[in-house]
């Protein structure tokens, strides 16, 4: 959990760097591949033969070009569509889908979860229920996409590992899951990119930032937090960006909000978070550990 944990703060503040530095201002195509490129460069030294199986290596590709690079694709047109807090309120889907996709591969059905998501949808409903304009509706429909490639990437990796007959070096193959986002990222570029590259230091820096830290390292550790922790948490985690993306969106960058709307409708997500991790800890008690 403290894995989950040290990764949403990390990435609490890369929400509102794309959104204030990136977005409309550098090719969102341009931005996935530099990112990945620079999360590649990361744990690819740290790739060991001995433990790349074949049929491991392109599993964890598979996962990599969903989890990241589809998921990044979708992630970076959203900017495109909505601001920031309306991105972050509409990840709040993503807990269905790493508990349904999960419950398939596990062959069981766990209604907890999709009653506290939706009560996590109302508060969203709270936060912006009028004025809705066809960029809204559709870019609420990329955010969607986004979030159930990251969900199918986190839940694919976890079952994998789980599956593994002997414990893996996580750092000696995580390297695969970015080559296989890096093919999709080059073939988005190659077919959609535009010349519109960054034109200031900060902007190479935030990319710098984006693709070392929260990329290269954050993938890692949230991948290897989600090995560790069962169902219910993983997908309560997935939700807890939302608060804080949204604080560090308001406190530092100041960006125009009702205010009002926030507080209530991120007062319902916090009570449906708090219920679910009640509810889960009952239901976990009722069924068998997980493998």
């Amino acid at each position: 959990m403290y894995y989950l944990i040290g990764v949403t703060l990390l990435w609490a503040f890369s929400f509102s760097l794309i959104g204030v530095y990136l977005a409309g201002q550098v090719d969102a195509y341009f931005s996935v591949l530099t990112r990945i490129i620079l999360a590649s460069l990361v744990f690819l030294p740290f790739i060991r033969k001995q433990w790349l199986k074949p049929g491991l290596m392109l599993k964890l590709m598979g996962v990599g070009a969903v989890q990241l690079g589809m998921m990044y694709v979708f992630y970076y047109q959203s900017f495109l569509l909505l601001t920031v807090p309306e991105v972050l309120v509409f990840t709040i889907f993503t807990p269905i889908y790493v508990t349904v996709a999960y419950d398939l591969l596990a062959g069981r059905f766990s209604p907890v979860y999709l009653l506290t998501a939706g009560l996590a949808v109302f508060g969203a409903a709270v936060m912006r229920y009028d004025n809705l304009t066809q960029d809204y509706v559709l870019g609420f429909f990329v955010v969607q996409a986004a979030n159930l490639c990251f969900a199918l990437g986190q839940v694919g990796y976890k079952v994998i590992m789980q599956r593994e007959p002997e414990q893996l070096p996580q750092h000696a193959v995580f390297g695969c899951f970015y080559l296989g986002a890096l093919v999709v990222a080059l073939v988005a570029w190659a077919v959609m990119g535009k010349p519109k590259y960054p034109e200031s230091g900060l902007q190479w820096g935030v990319l710098l930032w984006l693709g070392i830290v929260a990329s290269g390292v954050g993938y890692f550790l949230w991948n290897k937090g989600a090995t560790l922790v069962n169902a219910g948490a993983l997908a309560i985690m997935n939700n807890a960006l939302i608060p804080t993306g949204i604080l560090v969106n308001l406190l530092i960058w100041n960006r125009d909000a009702d205010i009002l709307k926030l507080c209530l409708g991120g007062g319902v997500i916090l009570i449906s978070l708090l219920l679910n991790e009640y509810l889960a800890k009952r239901f976990e008690h009722r069924k068998p550990v997980e493998a």
